[in-house]
C-alpha cells in the first residue's frame, strides 16, 4: 500500500484505518529486512560451515595440546634426570615404518671396568628407542656423462650413447624436480613465488616466471594422461559435479576475469563399488551451461549434482531419458539452518531434525553393499521422506510467499523427484558432499594464489589437480607418482597405447 504524505487525511478514524492497513506491511516488510541482513552477517563474520568442522576442532585441540605440553616441560626441568620416569603419552606407541631408513648413534659408558672389582664387564642386554627425525630437503646437481669412444683402424669413427630425452630441451630441471613444484603448488597450495623464495633460501637463484614454465611444459606431457583420465570418469555410470569460480587474468586489461573450475568425480568406496575413485577438472571460461552440455556429451547414467539450471538444460536437450538428475540434500538443508539459525523457528527445526534422522540413517549403512543400503532406506527412510513430503505441502501454504521458509519449501518440493531418487538405488548417496570435498582444494589454492594467470594456465590447474587429487583418493604419493609418470611418458619408456596403465589407480611404481 502506496501513501501520500502530502495528502494525508485530517479524519482520525480514516488514519486509524491507514494505520490498520500499513502496519502489518511494514511489519512483514521489517521481518524479511532483518532476515537478509542476519543472513548477509552470518555470511561475511559467521562460521563458513552449519557445524564446527572436524578441521576446526582440531585446530582447537592442538593449541589446547601446546599448552599443555609448556606446562609439562617446566614440571619436568624442576625434577632431577633419574627421576623422569613419566609414563609414556598414549601415541605413537607402535614402531616407526620399516620402510624408513635408519641410523644408530651409540651412547656408551666411557670405561669398561667393574667399578667394584676392576674386571672387564661384558654387554649383557642393551636398550634400543626410536625417534623420528627429519634431514631438510636438499638439491642435488645430476651430472649425465656420455663417453665418446673411438676406433683406432677406422679414422673419423666416433661412437656415443644417445642423450636421453628431457622433459624441458636444454633445461636444468629433472622430472623429480618438476614434479616437486607441481605437486607442492597443487597438493600444497604453495604459489610457484613462494617455492622461489624456498629455492633462495638454499643458494639457487629461480624466477617465478621458470618455475611457471616448468609447470606449463609438465602440463604438456601429461595432457594425454589427463584426457584419459577425464573420459574414464565420464564413462561412469553414476557421476558427481559441480564447479567452483576460478578468478583469470584478462589479456591487457589489468584486472580478472571469473572462469570456473567444474569438477566430475567418482567415488563407490561407501558401497563396496568396484570403479576406484576419481576427480577429474575442466577449466571454462564462464559459467554457461553450453560448457556442462559439451563435457557430458557422452556421459549416461545418473548426475548427483546441486539445483544449476544448466543440469536441467541437458536433460531437456537430450530428451531421450538417458541422464537422470540425483539432488543434494545437503542444498536442501542448507536454506532451513540458515532461518532456523535467525529466527529459532519450530517449522525449520522440524525438517532439520528429520533430515537429521535421514543422515543418521546413512551413517549406520554406509560400506555396506549397494542392495543392503536400498533396503534399509525403503524401510527405514522412506517413511520419513514420504512424512515430510506430506508436512511441507501443507505448512507451504500457511506462509507467506516472500518469506525464506516458503522459499526453502519450495525449493524443496521443485526438487523432489530427484531428492528422493536415492531411496531406490543403494549406490546414490543423499548429498554431493563427495565433488565437494573434491573442490576444497582447488578453493585453498585460488586464496593463496589469487588468480590464475591465463586460460591457458587455468587449464594446467585442471591437469595437474586432476593427477594429484586422483592420487590422494587412492591413497598413492603425488610426488612419487608424478616423478614416475613423467620420467616413463618422457623416455617413451611408455608408450601412447599403453597410457592407461599410468592411471592412478592402475600405476605401480617402477622398481627396476
Amino acid at each position: 500500500m502506496q501513501i501520500d504524505l502530502d495528502t494525508l487525511p485530517d479524519d482520525p478514524a480514516a488514519l486509524q484505518r491507514m494505520l490498520r492497513e500499513i502496519v502489518p506491511e511494514l511489519k512483514a516488510e521489517n521481518e524479511k529486512l532483518l532476515l537478509l541482513i542476519d543472513a548477509l552477517l552470518r555470511h561475511r563474520y559467521g562460521p563458513r560451515s552449519e557445524k564446527l568442522s572436524l578441521d576446526q576442532l582440531r585446530l582447537a585441540l592442538e593449541d589446547q595440546e601446546q599448552a599443555d605440553a609448556e606446562r609439562d616441560a617446566a614440571e619436568e626441568a624442576k625434577e632431577p634426570a633419574e627421576k623422569r620416569r613419566r609414563p609414556p603419552a598414549n601415541r605413537n606407541r607402535g614402531l616407526l615404518p620399516s620402510h624408513l631408513p635408519r641410523y644408530e648413534v651409540v651412547i656408551d659408558i666411557d670405561h669398561k671396568e667393574c667399578p667394584c672389582c676392576g674386571g672387564a664387564l661384558h654387554m649383557i642386554d642393551e636398550e634400543r628407542t626410536e625417534q623420528l627425525d627429519i634431514v631438510p630437503a636438499q638439491l642435488w646437481v645430476k651430472v649425465i656423462r656420455r663417453p665418446r669412444y673411438g676406433c683406432r683402424a677406422c679414422e673419423g669413427t666416433v661412437v656415443q650413447a644417445p642423450a636421453p630425452e628431457r622433459l624441458i630441451d636444454g633445461g636444468m630441471a629433472t622430472e623429480a624436480l618438476v614434479a616437486h613444484v607441481v605437486v607442492s603448488k597443487f597438493c600444497d597450495s604453495l604459489p610457484v613465488y613462494r617455492q622461489a623464495q624456498i629455492f633462495q633460501r638454499q643458494g639457487i637463484s629461480l624466477d617465478r616466471s621458470t618455475l611457471g614454465s616448468w609447470v606449463g611444459r609438465a602440463c604438456w606431457w601429461l595432457s594425454p594422461l589427463y584426457e584419459l583420465l577425464v573420459s574414464s570418469v565420464l564413462s561412469a555410470s553414476k557421476v558427481f559435479a559441480d564447479e567452483t569460480s576460478l578468478p583469470v587474468l584478462a589479456p591487457g586489461k589489468g584486472k580478472t576475469k571469473k572462469g570456473r573450475l567444474w569438477c566430475y568425480a567418482i567415488d563407490d568406496r561407501p558401497w563396496q563399488g568396484p570403479t576406484p575413485p576419481a576427480a577429474a577438472y575442466v577449466y571454462a571460461e564462464d559459467r554457461k551451461a553450453d560448457h556442462p552440455i559439451v563435457h557430458l556429451a557422452n556421459f549416461k547414467g545418473i548426475l548427483q549434482v546441486d539445483a544449476y539450471s544448466g543440469y536441467q538444460r541437458i536433460l531437456a536437450e537430450r530428451g531421450n531419458g538417458s541422464i537422470q538428475l540425483s539432488f543434494c540434500w545437503a542444498h536442501l538443508r542448507r536454506p532451513f539452518f540458515e532461518f532456523y539459525h535467525s529466527t529459532e523457528s519450530p517449522l525449520a527445526a522440524h525438517v532439520l531434525a528429520r533430515v537429521g534422522e535421514l543422515y543418521a540413517i546413512e551413517t549406520e549403512i554406509r560400506g555396506q553393499p549397494a542392495e543392503v543400503r536400498s533396503a534399509v532406506r525403503q524401510q527405514r527412510s522412506q517413511p520419513i521422506v514420504e512424512g515430510l513430503h506430506v508436512w511441507l505441502q501443507e505448512h507451504l501454504t500457511r506462509l507467506p510467499g516472500w518469506s525464506p521458509l516458503a522459499k526453502a519449501m519450495r525449493y524443496a518440493l521443485s526438487h523432489w523427484n530427484g531428492l528422493i531418487l536415492y531411496l531406490d538405488d543403494g549406490r546414490l548417496e543423499m548429498d554431493t558432499n563427495v565433488v565437494e570435498r573434491a573442490l576444497r582444494p582447488a578453493v585453498l589454492q585460488r586464496k593463496n594464489a589469487l588468480f590464475a594467470g591465463s586460460d591457458a594456465a587455468a587449464r594446467f590447474w585442471a591437469i595437474s589437480n586432476s593427477l594429484v587429487q586422483t592420487c590422494k583418493l587412492n591413497d598413492i604419493e603425488p610426488l612419487a607418482y608424478l616423478t614416475d609418470v613423467l620420467q616413463r611418458i618422457v623416455s617413451g619408456r611408455t608408450k601412447s597405447h599403453e597410457l592407461r596403465t599410468l592411471l592412478p589407480w592402475n600405476w605401480q611404481p617402477d622398481t627396476s
